[in-house]
């Protein structure tokens, strides 16, 4: 395996874990009051990050198949932001049975923004300085300009 190629599979990774986590929190976070750890919504917040993760990841490697040229650190961020609202908002559909019609859309809409916020915190703290400018990733730089190549 290249070395370009295992730094796309670590961007994947790192981006779909982040949504996966932001997307775990937020769910937790908002399945109502509980008295314990017990009583949390485990069994929807981890499906919910297990599609925010699965989704994420897809769309990381149509992103590199696009060949989209790299851009500055606000693209990159906004591809970010979008995907996480993305795969947040499917990973919330489909954790449950998901009928249109009786489908709690607004808690899903929640989720999505919510987890998309976080999304934005990370790439706001996460700025660093790579080859081709500033970009929103925790990888190491080399790594990030490697994989954004």
């Amino acid at each position: 395996m290249d070395i370009a190629m295992k730094s796309r599979i670590l961007d994947a990774l790192e981006r779909a874990g982040w949504s996966a986590g932001q997307t775990l929190v937020v769910v937790l976070l908002t399945s109502g009051t509980v008295i314990d750890i017990q009583h949390l919504n485990w069994g929807f917040a981890l499906g919910t990050a297990v599609g925010a993760f699965l989704v994420s990841v897809l769309a990381t490697f149509l992103m590199y198949l696009s060949q989209l040229p790299q851009g500055s650190f606000w693209v990159d961020l906004g591809f970010r932001l979008v995907r996480t609202f993305v795969a947040a908002l499917i990973g919330a559909i489909g954790a449950e049975y998901f009928d249109a019609f009786t489908f709690d859309w607004n808690a899903a809409l929640n989720i999505a923004v919510l987890a998309t916020l976080g999304a934005l915190g990370k790439g706001l703290l996460a700025r660093q300085e790579s080859d081709g400018g500033n970009n929103p990733s925790t990888l190491p730089p080399v790594t990030y300009s490697l994989a954004a190549q």
